[in-house]
């Protein structure tokens, strides 16, 4: 309880219960440098929501949540079956609250499975993922606010471990905080690195450098106030100290 956790400071800033002091303190500061983040994560959620809602709406019926975090309204599994009730979700992270929280979801939920281990274990989770969840069929796996803890070559390393395991047709959603280069940037970067743990400023080109070899969907890369799935691109609302990126693609028809 000590030591700061992404998913209690993300939860801090929804106004969720599930946080501590050191979670507190370290997401006050965090505020103080950029204060609209409280505003950013909930439009993260909401672009996640717009996400899984389009994607059952293609067909696809598996969702595979990385580095989830706690439970929030409406979470994967409940926006996926509000079109398809029938839609399985499989939640994948390994914050002991995060877990516990799960456990208790699942036990109720025989359309849920959580895996309790690290995303960078992608043969343990895929595994895991897949007797629950038929791999051989489209899957929308989703990373979350997740990229943004790896350098670039490591978040591109770790979805080239999941995408292999993907049927054709299934989807890739990412989202990432970004802020300009500048005093502020490096601020942010420095205090939130000495919490919870080391963060990155991806730009746009970079999470495009992260979906190599898979078919980007409309509209690319996008801020999430204004990104809609297979929509086309809009221009973005005033630009702010901070705000969340986020882009689709989907895993193409391999040449056998």
């Amino acid at each position: 309880m000590s030591k700061p956790s992404t998913a209690r400071v993300y939860d801090y800033w929804l106004k969720g219960k599930d946080n501590f002091a050191a979670d507190r303190e370290v997401g006050d500061r965090l505020m103080k440098i950029a204060p609209e983040l409280p505003v950013m994560v909930r439009e993260n959620k909401e672009l996640l929501t717009r996400a899984v809602d389009w994607s059952a709406r293609q067909g696809i019926r598996q969702f595979i949540d990385l580095g989830c975090g706690l439970p929030t309204k409406p979470s994967t599994h409940q926006t996926a079956r509000l079109v398809a009730p029938e839609a399985m979700t499989a939640y994948v992270d390994n914050d002991p609250v995060v877990i516990s929280h799960l456990a208790v979801l699942r036990a109720k939920d025989p359309m849920v499975t959580v895996i309790d281990n690290d995303v960078d274990d992608s043969g343990t989770v895929l595994a895991a993922a897949g007797e629950r969840i038929d791999l051989s069929r489209p899957a929308c796996l989703l990373l979350g606010a997740l990229v943004h803890f790896y350098r670039p070559d490591a978040a591109r390393d770790l979805i080239a471990k999941y995408v292999p395991a993907l049927a054709p047709g299934s989807h890739v959603v990412l989202t990432a905080g970004y802020m300009p280069p500048g005093p502020d940037a490096e601020r942010f970067v420095t205090v939130y690195s000495a919490g919870p743990r080391p963060l990155y400023v991806h730009s746009a080109e970079d999470l495009l450098s992260f979906l190599d070899g898979l078919e980007v969907l409309p509209p690319g890369v996008a801020d999430a106030r204004v990104w809609r799935p297979g929509r086309t691109a809009v221009p973005a609302p005033e630009r702010r100290a901070i705000w969340m990126n986020g882009v689709m693609a989907q895993v193409p028809a391999r040449n056998d």
